[in-house]
């Protein structure tokens, strides 16, 4: 009954990293350690700040922003692969040291998408993660091999988003 599982919050819709935040939030205030690792987020978001206040909640990512994908240069995509990678061996450390009893790789899908991430280390710790562990990843379009690693496969659809009406990303909402 002590297994971890891996839970995948995939999908086009909205929803993703707040679920896993939720589940962060559920499992600090049942005294589990919580580790949040984000790939892709450098700018400030809601989310660290409420967390901040949690002991129990640590969050790893870059300092940098460094934007949207498809506007930075070749020396960020390198510099971005190079962060990526630093902080999975962080968080791969971590929970192997038994210092995460929840670890969630929020937004860990598209750096696996666009070559900004050692892939095969990321499969070799789906395969090998602690067995206590209990995993959280999220993202659009996930890879197969992380598909086929979950336990828990919640896909987020999008019926309606305000985007389409114009409505730009809200402080507090959306970030």
């Amino acid at each position: 009954m002590n297994n971890g599982l891996i839970h995948l919050y995939t999908g086009e819709g909205k929803g993703k990293t707040t679920a896993a935040m939720g589940l962060a939030l559920r499992a600090a205030g049942a005294g589990k350690k919580v580790l949040i690792l984000q790939f892709m987020k450098g700018r400030d978001t809601g989310e660290l700040h409420s967390i901040a206040h949690i002991p129990a909640i640590r969050i790893l990512r870059s300092e940098k922003d460094f934007g949207f994908f498809s506007s930075m240069s070749q020396a960020d995509k390198e510099a971005l692969t190079k962060i990526h990678n630093r902080l999975l061996d962080e968080a791969v450390r971590q929970a192997s040291a038994g210092e995460a009893e929840l670890l969630i790789l929020d937004e860990v899908t598209y750096p696996v998408n666009w070559g900004l991430l050692d892939v095969d280390k990321l499969k070799d710790f789906l395969k090998e993660k602690p067995e206590e562990l209990e995993l959280v990843c999220t993202g659009r379009d996930a890879a197969d091999f992380i598909v086929d690693a979950a336990d828990y496969i919640t896909e987020m659809r999008c019926i309606r988003h305000p985007f389409e009406k114009g409505i730009p990303a809200r402080k507090g909402v959306e970030f």
